[in-house]
């Protein structure tokens, strides 16, 4: 079942800053101009909120929001998280959120095995991680420290550099185990100057404390 009061919330946010009117998106989504409008109805009717993927997801395309599915057989419901940070190496400040009027939602698969933890996202900025992440994608993370879960090699991860004056810049990382078992935080990026490896054990040469906030467990790119 398709959470469609979440998808109206999005539709909303994208005519306030578009000036796309619901009509309007809804044609060029579906060809059908009340698409939109008959969800609506069937909600404030007080009636099962409920729409086919397709054109759930023919909504969300035009809005250049692409959602992946777990699942081709079943529909899964949708859980909303909110966007409120970037990740970009070499970018060092006091603080990573954004303010509250820039921070906007996305729409991840609502499964059972991340419903007790808390999720965020932020987007990746810059070259570093840009073979499996392009500029701008999303990425939906959880919080190790409430997790407690070990590292897991093969997995990627948003990592925090702080320096001693209490600058911090964050990235998103490949973790890597070598065969002296040590972890390494490893960028996938075509740009020479982001091809370093990070010693989780050891920090960097410049004595900067590094620490894996959250792992990955969705990403979702605009078109």
């Amino acid at each position: 079942m398709l959470n469609l009061p979440e998808i109206l919330k999005l539709v909303d946010a994208h005519h306030r800053k578009t000036g796309e009117t619901p009509t309007e998106l809804s044609r060029r989504a579906t060809g059908k101009k009340d698409t939109i409008r008959n969800w609506k109805r069937r909600i404030e009717a007080g009636e099962e909120a409920s729409a086919s993927f397709q054109n759930v997801q023919s909504v969300l395309d035009a809005m250049g929001i692409r959602l992946a599915r777990d699942d081709e057989e079943n529909e899964p419901s949708l859980r909303r998280v909110f966007v409120t940070a970037h990740v970009q190496a070499g970018q060092w400040a006091e603080t990573w959120e954004w303010e509250d009027e820039q921070k906007y939602p996305v729409l991840i698969p609502d499964l059972p095995e991340y419903r007790t933890i808390r999720l965020y996202a932020a987007e990746t900025r810059g070259p570093s991680m840009n073979k499996r992440y392009p500029e701008r994608t999303v990425i939906v993370f959880n919080d190790v420290q409430e997790t407690g879960e070990d590292p897991m090699p093969g997995k990627r991860y948003v990592v925090e550099r702080r320096r001693a004056s209490g600058e911090a810049e964050h990235t998103v990382k490949t973790l890597f185990l070598d065969a002296d078992g040590k972890h390494w935080l490893m960028p996938e990026s075509d740009d020479p100057r982001y091809q370093a490896p990070i010693s989780i054990e050891e920090g960097t040469e410049d004595g900067d404390l590094v620490v894996i906030l959250g792992r990955v467990v969705f990403s979702v790119t605009r078109e």
